[in-house]
């Protein structure tokens, strides 16, 4: 889908499920859970088909809605963010402090990741000392490995 197809569905006619499950990163079983439990509105359906046609408006914060997902944001944290929207001014400190929560979030998933990769590295360090049969460089990959294993 270019840009342009993608600008003109968002603004123009309503969407099927498929067509907002490209754009918006999201799963046509989740766009269906979102539904169901209210984090998006009810969709409107075809008369003839019965399908759901996204409009517009709800497309925007559906992919709104993907973003936050794609960050690890929880349904109880998207809820609150579409809520605060609502706010104005009153809700630009609670969605900063949101925003910054989870970023926090994210920074210790990261720093977790970075270790697992340590982890991983080293006991590849570990096995390719054995293949060559360099048994200083084996103990110094397991030393460090456990010292690693200690931060998991």
């Amino acid at each position: 889908m270019t840009a342009t197809e993608t600008e003109t569905e968002v603004r123009g006619s309503p969407m099927t499920i498929q067509q907002v499950s490209r754009l918006s990163g999201l799963s046509e079983p989740t766009l269906r859970y979102y539904e169901k439990i209210g984090l998006i509105p009810a969709v409107d359906r075809d008369r003839d088909s019965g399908h759901r046609r996204y409009h517009p408006r709800v497309v925007e914060t559906i992919r709104s809605l993907g973003c936050l997902r794609s960050t690890g944001m929880s349904v109880r944290d998207m809820r609150a963010y579409l809520s605060l929207l609502d706010e104005g001014a009153q809700g630009v400190v609670p969605l900063r402090d949101l925003f910054q929560r989870n970023a926090d979030r994210l920074e210790q998933e990261i720093a977790l990741m970075k270790v697992r990769l340590r982890y991983l590295q080293l006991k590849a360090d570990m096995w390719d000392a054995r293949e060559r049969a360099d048994a200083d460089a084996e103990r110094q990959a397991i030393d460090e490995l456990m010292d690693v294993m200690d931060a998991l």
